[in-house]
């Protein structure tokens, strides 16, 4: 097959998951599927198998679907009669939730399926012509999930694979993976003692340690640095509200399946409070707060916001999928016709964080509605404007949009930025969405030129997106040797022998009386374990302290991230080293090698 022949890779994942469904069937004749679905790196299949399964087991199924592939099975279309296919279901799928499934199939009265060899299902596509254009695929892991994916279901297992075009594609992403490995935001986050996460809390809810918090707030004074510069307003609003606001704002139901269950203060069921999902409900009120003139627009609103999702336990993940986090949050409410410029400068913004980081970017996304349109708040006119606004300011930066159906917030498209880290796996990271229609729920007005009321646009923007799911994507990117600005420990004092440690300590005094954050290690052990400790620890500087160097007034500079900065230096051209690396957000001069 040439490559202008080939299925996206959606649908070959896609196809891939009715044959690792089919696979299942057969080896686990007794097991009951429940949803198979493409992911962001691959397929999964959730499934009760109605006893444990581990990833011993991935090697017999992998098997069976490898003898589906090879028998090069077609992918068969048919529309049936619903009473037929409700039997198909109880016979041949064992399908849980089956009449929910074949309700999203059903066209005219007939159900959509497809068939491969002995195993049918209700699908609506599409698929792969046959099996043999799967390409080359890997199960590589087990794990639990929701039936259904709803949180007051059963826990049941999700088997998760990928497929690629190519054998080499395959290859690349595992070795990818096991890279990953070594860069693991958890682990690393742990070795370093950045942050918790302890049951005895809540699962995804984090802790955050004094080394973790120094990170955190390096990433918030970046941001509050830019808010003065853009003209923002920082504002602070309660984590709570009441039910009624997020119905107002149509949380509920949009988006009702991500909140946590309404809480009550005991007087009346009106009074019900609930976690705020999102910030933008309490940011409109501030300002519906009073009367807004044309002249204060566009106004700018800024909070570092923690909000609080449900996430499936099977969905949790470290700090990047978290159920309470905090965003780097900002809402416009601008005028039609300041709407693109106030887009474009969202985006400059969001491009300018990503470079600092040294976030490569891979592509940007036109998050658009689904097909059904119900599952969305607002007016066509609105939704077209809006998508032409963020098209129009894309166009101005030079941005090139691929539009992904589905992919829209309930209350307004978005642009979401994809980035790649130093070893090619590539993140979604910073959004900025239009929205028509939170002003119109809440009756938001300012008054114009003409003297008469309008209605505002808002913008909703968050460079990071969350500063926990930041952190944790930092942590993979760099190994964990940050850059000198964002490092918990900047430099680290080591002394050869105790004859050094005055010195030592007059030099930590004014590392500290510089703003640097520096320790000193004047223990007894030898040099070279005092180094591999403040290797392990990533720490991005060390001063060496010998007998000549408290003499000279000088150290030995030896850096994780700066290689061509060391050697001996005066006291004072270290110091000036190391300042102008804080200063310029200077980045590691090569990625950190995983260890």
């Amino acid at each position: 097959m040439s490559i202008t022949d080939r299925k996206p890779i959606e649908v070959i994942r896609h196809s891939a998951s009715h044959v690792l469904a089919a696979a299942i069937m057969h080896r686990f004749p007794d097991a009951r599927l429940d949803r198979d679905r493409i992911t962001d790196s691959g397929f999964s299949c959730d499934v009760d198998f109605g006893t444990e399964i581990s990833s011993d087991d991935l090697p017999a199924i992998e098997n069976e679907m490898l003898r589906i592939v090879t028998e090069c099975r077609k992918f068969e279309h048919m529309m049936v009669p619903r009473d037929e296919a409700e039997k198909i279901m109880r016979d041949l799928c064992r399908r849980r939730g089956g009449n929910g499934l074949m309700d999203r199939c059903t066209v005219g009265g007939d159900v959509s399926l497809y068939r491969i060899g002995d195993y049918m299902d209700p699908c609506v596509g599409p698929h792969v012509d046959n099996t043999s254009e799967i390409g080359s695929f890997k199960l590589f892991h087990v794990g639990k999930a929701y039936n259904r994916g709803e949180k007051f279901n059963a826990q049941i297992t999700r088997v998760s694979g990928t497929t690629f075009y190519t054998k080499r594609e395959l290859d690349e992403f595992m070795r990818k993976r096991e890279l990953a490995a070594f860069r693991e935001h958890s682990k690393i986050g742990g070795e370093m003692d950045l942050f918790v996460v302890d049951d005895s809390v809540g699962k995804g809810l984090v802790l955050w340690t004094g080394k973790g918090g120094v990170i955190r707030q390096q990433l918030m004074n970046f941001i509050l640095e830019n808010l003065g510069v853009h003209g923002y307003e920082q504002v602070f609003t309660p984590q709570i509200g009441k039910v009624s606001l997020f119905g107002t704002s149509g949380h509920i139901p949009h988006y009702e399946s991500e909140m946590f269950p309404p809480m009550t203060d005991g007087e009346s069921e009106r009074d019900q409070y609930i976690l705020r999902p999102m910030n933008c409900p309490m940011h409109a009120l501030l300002f519906a707060s009073r009367t807004r003139s044309y002249r204060e627009l566009p106004l700018r609103f800024a909070e570092f916001g923690t909000v609080y999702r449900w996430e499936p336990p099977s969905e949790l993940c470290g700090i990047t999928r978290v159920r309470g986090f905090t965003q780097d949050d900002a809402h416009i409410f601008a005028a039609e016709e300041q709407l693109v410029d106030e887009i474009s400068n969202c985006l400059n913004l969001i491009k300018y964080s990503l470079r600092i980081f040294g976030l490569d970017e891979s592509g940007s996304t036109l998050g658009l509605r689904g097909s059904d349109h119900a599952d969305y708040v607002g007016s066509e006119e609105n939704w077209a404007k809006a998508e032409a606004a963020l098209r129009a300011a894309a166009e101005g930066l030079g941005i090139a949009l691929s539009e992904i159906r589905g992919e829209a917030a309930f209350y307004g498209p978005k642009i979401s930025f994809v980035v790649k880290d130093s070893i090619g796996r590539e993140w979604q990271l910073g959004t900025v969405q239009v929205d028509y229609n939170l002003p119109e729920r809440f009756k938001l007005e300012y008054i114009g030129a003409d003297n008469k009321p309008h209605r505002p646009v808002m913008i909703h923007r968050a460079p990071f997106g969350s500063l926990e799911r930041f952190t944790g994507v930092l942590i993979e990117h760099f190994g964990g040797d940050f850059p000198t600005w964002l490092a918990p420990e900047q430099v680290r004092i080591l002394t050869i022998t105790d004859e050094q440690n005055a010195f030592a300590g007059e030099l930590l005094n004014k590392l500290k009386a510089e703003g640097i954050r520096a320790t000193l290690d004047g223990d007894s052990d030898k040099l070279g374990a005092k180094i591999r400790k403040a290797e392990t620890d990533k720490i991005p500087w060390m001063l060496v302290v010998g007998k000549n160097e408290a003499a000279e007034n000088c150290v030995t500079v030896r850096s994780r991230i700066a290689k061509s900065k060391e050697g001996k230096k005066t006291v004072d051209e270290a110091i000036a080293l190391i300042k102008d690396a804080i200063v310029t957000r200077a980045l590691p001069e090569a990625p950190a090698k995983a260890e």
